[in-house]
């Protein structure tokens, strides 16, 4: 044990200059070795490609070498032992921060390191930097000028270094953040869950190779970044294991089994995953780069020297040795490198002519949107196909289309009701759910649900109650005016002003939803026109990134509809007040057509003329009653209060055809149930039957004027009970003309058939009949060319990068 402990000393042995001279002499006769020079041509056209896939922000396959690993792991001082040289990048931190890409390029001729940064968004390096110490303030700056610009603790936004150095391997490694488990002090608390996941998105493309560092310290069983190396690479295909700082094990082996045993890591990482055993110097002290290699080379000595001497049997040399020492690692990563290289070169190619392709696209059409902003005739020909196109999508989901998908784009009652901010139906006390309410519906059909739901609010109302001054105002005052047909003429009256101010809301909150559904359909006719274009591959008339253009459009159909809705309006309206105008049969007919207790009325009002009057105070009442004047009479099977204005009202809603219920019953059964068909109602077959009744005199003069009786058990109440019945009879027929004859096919010419026949010229006329001048203000804007000439000039660097790295990988290719 004290021998294996006096091995482990950090080496201070100089080589000899024979081995310096071997050492050259073997670099030099690999330079002039073909299959090296190949492999450096096919190296240097990888690099150039990452760079510009790193400037341009391109997802290209390239073999790249990704280091992973918890922060104290060595992957810094693994970076410098493979660039060669130190740069203090312990110091910097870059790993906690910012990914750095190494791109390492072995150049005999570079006798001290040449250190070149890409500039930030550009694919241009700057100048070299030789001092060690600029290369670390480089990387400080650029990090903390990013994290301070984007307000963040880390960033995936990578830092491109490229090292020429005649030392260094041909390798390309982007070194990540190290794992940490809990945020340092004055960082936020969620910076170890970002940069777990910033670096599982680097390692996660699978033409990555993942190099992950573990110090010999860890126990396998215990390691705590494992299991995410295997959620990235669950059977370690693609990645390279190392055990770093492994003479802090060394002492810890006996005998050469204990030694094969730990290094093959059987059970853990798996039969066919062997792990790289690494050590590097400890002294951080300043050293000439040199000395530095020669204190690299010399670990690895020791270490071999250790297992062989220091372990009793020593270790399966055969088995093990090429997986132990820095230098075996650095030897296989660029081999490995170079036969990833080498086997995606053929896609490499196909994808560049691909891009290649792509972007002379691109610059094309940006010619054609330059030549556009010049040639109105152009412009107003594509703007006129797309308006047109818009429109006529408007108009087939109008008549049914169920594209895109409606479960996407569609709509619930519900879902109406609070994005359009309307909420419930004005004066209806019950909450009204039309069949297919659940169902996401959009264009024609959820029309015709806001259509049917109009119809289930309006028949749940009903005539509300009126004062028995009201009703003695309104009669009596026909009763002096000496027509024939006081009593129906007041109860008409009474009816026509419920109508009207109970049942013009509704239409007003009709006209609101319907121009709600209808507006809608802009955003999903966008989406249909999207589909189809890229269906069939319509680009002629693409008119893409032309805001003004689109804004102009979408406020020239919002407009169309709100005065849709405002002269649906006005046609509603004047349906309401044709049907409530005293001149309106809507409240006689039936008495024409019928007998009943009203017919009676007339006749007894022809023959009595203006001698009489009625008597409508309820003089049964007691005195305390007379501050519940307006407490209407009681229910009855012929009459019902208002929906939550007297009490709990129950209605049978109408259906219409739906996948989930069946339909059958019509608009007569829900009339009768509600109590307000014309074929009949209670109170007028009751007072028909009263009039009928030979035992009972109804009527007597008492005093020069009229008033129901109080004979045979009969109250003066009758008469107020009587004309109230009779205005819910008037208010029930006005309510089914105004909505069975006048009101739902008003709504459907006067929404729908507009926008199926006129909307495309009305579009029309308001963004193409005006001047050029103006026309051009929806597509030009100030500095709109310039930003057009720019992208342009963009994309044409972008093409002659790739155009570039395209020409290099067509003579690699050649060279394979």
């Amino acid at each position: 044990m004290a021998n294996s402990n006096t091995n482990l000393t950090t080496p201070t042995k100089t080589p000899s200059s024979r081995r310096n001279q071997q050492s050259q002499s073997k670099m030099q006769s690999q330079s002039k070795d073909p299959v090296n020079a190949e492999s450096r041509s096919r190296f240097e056209a990888y690099n150039r490609l990452q760079a510009a896939a790193v400037a341009f922000g391109e997802k290209l396959p390239i073999p790249e070498i990704v280091a992973i690993g918890g922060q104290s792991d060595g992957k810094s001082s693994l970076l410098e032992a493979l660039l060669g040289f130190r740069f203090n990048v312990r110091e910097v931190e870059m790993g906690t921060r910012r990914p750095l890409i190494l791109q390492m390029v072995h150049d005999l001729s570079a006798l001290e390191p040449r250190c070149r940064f890409q500039d930030e968004d550009s694919d241009e390096y700057g100048s070299p930097i030789v001092s060690a110490t600029a290369v670390a303030d480089v990387i400080r700056s650029r990090t903390e000028a990013l994290l301070k610009k984007t307000k963040t603790a880390v960033s995936p936004k990578p830092i491109v270094m490229r090292a020429e150095y005649a030392h260094c391997p041909n390798l390309t490694i982007i070194d990540t953040p190290g794992f940490v488990l809990k945020a340092k002090k004055g960082e936020p608390e969620t910076t170890p869950d970002e940069i777990l996941s910033m670096v599982k998105s680097l390692a996660s493309p699978p033409h990555r190779i993942l190099l992950f560092l573990q110090q010999s310290s860890v126990e396998w069983c215990s390691s705590l970044w494992l299991d995410a190396v295997r959620e990235i690479d669950s059977s370690f295909r693609r990645t390279i294991v190392v055990v770093s700082k492994f003479d802090n094990r060394l002492k810890e082996f006996s005998d050469r089994g204990e030694v094969d045993r730990y290094l093959s890591a059987s059970g853990y990482l798996g039969e066919n995953t062997r792990p790289y055993f690494v050590a590097l110097p400890k002294d951080r002290s300043t050293v000439s780069n040199d000395e530095f290699r020669r204190q690299i080379s010399q670990v690895d000595t020791e270490v071999i020297r250790h297992l062989r001497e220091g372990v009793k049997g020593g270790f399966d040399e055969e088995k093990f040795r090429s997986y132990i020492g820095f230098g075996s690692l650095r030897d296989f990563l660029e081999s490995e490198l170079q036969k990833r290289y080498k086997e995606a070169a053929p896609a490499t190619l196909a994808l560049l002519e691909q891009r290649c392709s792509e972007v002379t696209d691109d610059i094309l059409r940006m010619d054609m949107k330059l030549q556009a902003t010049s040639d109105v005739a152009h412009l107003r020909k594509a703007a006129m196909l797309y308006t047109a196109s818009i429109s006529n999508h408007v108009g087939a989901l109008i008549d049914g289309a169920a594209n895109p998908a409606p479960e996407q784009w569609g709509k619930t009652t519900e879902e109406e009701r609070g994005e359009s901010g309307i909420g419930s139906w004005p004066g209806v006390g019950v909450n009204i759910k039309p069949p297919n309410a659940i169902l996401k519906l959009y264009g024609g059909a959820a029309f015709e649900r806001v259509i049917h739901e109009f119809r289930c609010a309006a028949y749940s109302i009903e005539c509300p109650p009126v004062s028995r001054e009201k009703v003695a105002n309104i009669l009596l005052a026909h009763a002096g005016r000496g027509g024939g047909r006081g009593v129906t003429e007041a109860s008409a009256e009474i009816a026509r002003t419920a109508a009207r101010s109970w049942l013009a809301p509704l239409l007003d909150t009709a006209c609101d939803r319907l121009a709600f559904v209808l507006g809608s359909l802009f955003e999903i006719a966008l989406e249909r026109n999207l589909n189809q274009n890229s269906e069939y591959e319509k680009k002629t008339e693409n008119m893409d990134g032309y805001v003004g253009f689109h804004a102009a459009v979408r406020n020239c159909y919002s407009r169309f509809v709100k005065n849709l809705a405002k002269q649906c309006k006005q046609l509603v309206r004047h349906h309401l007040d044709s049907v409530t105008s005293p001149y309106s049969m809507a409240c006689y007919e039936n008495d024409y057509h019928q007998g009943g207790a009203f017919g009676t009325y007339n006749k007894f009002n022809q023959a009595s003329g203006n001698s009489f009057c009625f008597e409508l105070s309820d003089t049964s009442r007691d005195e305390p009653m007379k501050d519940q004047e307006n407490i209407p009479p009681e229910k009855n099977n012929g009459q019902e209060t208002t929906p939550g204005k007297g009490g709990e009202s129950h209605i049978t809603v109408p259906e219409t055809p739906s996948p989930d219920q069946p339909c059958e019953i019509g608009y007569g059964v829900i009339k009768k149930e509600i109590g307000n068909g014309p074929d009949g109602v209670g109170a007028r077959k009751r007072m028909a039957r009263m009039v009928g009744n030979r035992n009972i005199e109804p009527f007597r003069v008492q005093n020069g004027g009229l008033m129901f009786g109080a004979d045979n058990g009969m109250k003066s109440s009758s008469a107020y009970s009587e004309i109230c019945s009779s205005a819910a009879q008037h208010f029930a027929r006005i309510r089914e003309v105004l909505v069975e004859r006048s009101v739902t096919s008003t709504l459907n010419s006067g929404f729908l058939t507009p926008c199926r026949e006129s909307l495309v010229v009305t579009l029309g006329l308001d963004l193409f009949a005006v001047s050029d001048d103006k026309f051009m203000d929806m597509f030009v804007a100030p500095g709109a060319v310039e930003a057009l000439q720019n992208e342009r000039q963009q994309l044409q660097k972008r093409q002659k990068i790739l155009q570039s790295c395209l020409t290099e990988f067509r003579t690699v290719a050649r060279s394979l």
